[in-house]
């Protein structure tokens, strides 16, 4: 399973599990509390109307008459708030019905008046509101009208009457609970909307954190990837320069340490495996011609020939100049690698630069009976021109070794390409992707290996920096070596 499916499923996971349990709390809370609040009102309304009653009481006059109705003016207040017309807004909600049932019982539990006429007479003394206010507790009871309906249900709130100090009697409050039931339907609304909404935007912040934190991992992956040595299969030049990652990239905290920690150790592993291709490489290289100078330094010591001893110091001097020729030309390449572009600042013509390199390679190809022709018309451009020469002038002397004797090397223009071409043998098929890598040489038309095999590798070197690529293919005869730069 990917980073990113682990890492949404366990956020999604923890988000749900969290928004459940705070959801059903709200949801669970919030009737209860809506009752609670309900029943705190309840108790203040109870006692007011209880004093109010207590002079009624005391006289006697809250006791029905023959028609079940009081005359007392507690009893009348009371009625007419029955039947007082209403019409309040309540946050949103319209209220058109007053809707308590107040009633009174004696110190027996007796109901002396009921605002609905229902129990008048009726022993209440039984009752939890009533039987508990008449021993000096909190009285109150919740009923259902319906057994098996939690929206009948009525509050009842209980407050003693007073008399001389005494408890002479027990005013009830009632109201129905449906009354406030559209209030908490709307609030649970509200808050499992709030909660559907918490949760979508938790989702949303989880997707993103998922999103970015998935996003620099990949980048970090992608640059491990960019740093690694070649994959299995892979053919890889020991002796050619560490390739160019990509950047490290900038990602925050612990990422951007890791990344930091990740570049320093592809330094440290790119600058040895370069530095270990490198000499053996080079090794390799220098073993033959110090194998040759000393094997003929030895000889000379002895007692020789004239001619021999002129040969032999005749390959000293060879062997000497190859070595020569080697350390030079790694000099060269190393300044090279050491740059990462072409320093081009005013645009230089490709001409220029072909004239150039013609003109010192054409005493060695006159030694050699080899003619140097130009043709065609290059264009200019941002490069630099002393890196141009350099590259044509190592084509150039390579296409030297390969000609022929009384053969012609071609130079050819065409806008911002150049190419040099050999009649020579050319260069086997399986050869030919490996044309630049440094020390890898193929024989000359003689049979010998005099080259060093880094004059391509510069040329391969001098293109990446101006952006441009080498290509090489056989033309049979001979070779074309073609130097495509960027267009300008």
């Amino acid at each position: 399973m990917r980073l990113g499916i682990r890492l949404l499923f366990a956020f999604f996971l923890i988000n749900g599990i969290a928004a459940f349990f705070v959801l059903r709390v709200f949801m669970a809370e919030i009737k209860p509390s809506v009752r609670e609040v309900m029943e705190d009102m309840m108790v203040d309304t109870a006692n007011i109307l209880a004093e109010l009653a207590s002079e009624d009481l005391a006289a006697g006059r809250l006791a029905a008459g023959a028609d079940n109705s009081s005359t007392s003016p507690f009893a009348q207040h009371v009625r007419r708030y029955a039947t007082r017309p209403i019409d309040a807004a309540i946050w949103g909600f319209s209220k058109q019905s007053l809707d308590y049932r107040i009633y009174v019982t004696d110190t027996t539990g007796r109901v002396l008046f009921d605002s609905e006429n229902r129990a008048i007479g009726a022993d209440y003394s039984q009752w939890r509101d009533v039987a508990r206010t008449l021993r000096g507790e909190y009285g109150a009871r919740s009923t259902r009208d319906v057994e098996d309906d939690d929206t009948s249900g009525v509050m009842h709130v209980a407050a003693p009457i007073y008399v001389k100090e005494q408890i002479a009697g027990v005013l009830t409050v009632a109201k129905p609970t449906r009354t406030v039931q559209r209030f908490i339907d709307r609030a649970e609304r509200k808050v499992f909307m709030g909660g559907l909404l918490l949760l979508a935007l938790s989702a949303a912040v989880g997707v993103a954190v998922t999103l970015w934190m998935v996003w620099n991992v990949r980048r970090l992956r992608d640059y491990a990837l960019s740093v690694q040595g070649p994959a299995d299969g892979e053919r890889h030049d020991p002796g050619a320069p560490p390739t160019t990652a990509l950047a490290v990239p900038e990602v925050p905290g612990e990422l951007g340490d890791l990344a930091r920690a990740m570049d320093r150790m592809r330094a440290r592993l790119e600058g040895r495996d370069y530095i270990e291709g490198y000499v053996r490489a080079l090794t390799h290289e220098l073993k033959s011609p110090v194998a040759a100078i000393r094997g003929a330094g030895e000889l000379l010591q002895d007692e020789l020939p004239a001619a021999d001893r002129a040969e032999f110091a005749t390959q000293v001097v060879q062997q000497s100049e190859r070595l020569q020729r080697i350390i030079d030309r790694l000099l060269e390449l190393s300044k090279l690698e050491q740059r990462h572009h072409a320093e081009g600042r005013a645009p230089v013509a490709l001409q220029a630069c072909a004239e150039a390199a013609i003109g010192q390679t054409r005493a060695r190809a006159a030694q050699r009976g080899i003619m140097l022709a130009l043709s065609g018309t290059g264009s200019n451009g941002p490069w630099e021109a002393e890196l141009v020469t350099m590259a044509l002038t190592n084509l150039l002397d390579n296409a030297i070794d390969f000609a022929p004797a009384g053969s012609t090397v071609q130079v050819e223009l065409d806008d911002a390409t150049v190419a040099v071409r050999d009649s020579g043998p050319g260069v086997p098929d399986y050869a030919l992707p490996r044309l630049g890598e440094r020390f890898f040489t193929t024989a000359r038309p003689g049979g010998e290996r005099s080259g060093s095999g880094l004059g391509l590798a510069i040329v391969k070197r001098v293109m990446a920096l101006h952006g441009g690529q080498m290509v090489v293919r056989n033309t049979g005869p001979g070779l074309r070596v073609a130097l495509e730069f960027p267009a300008s």
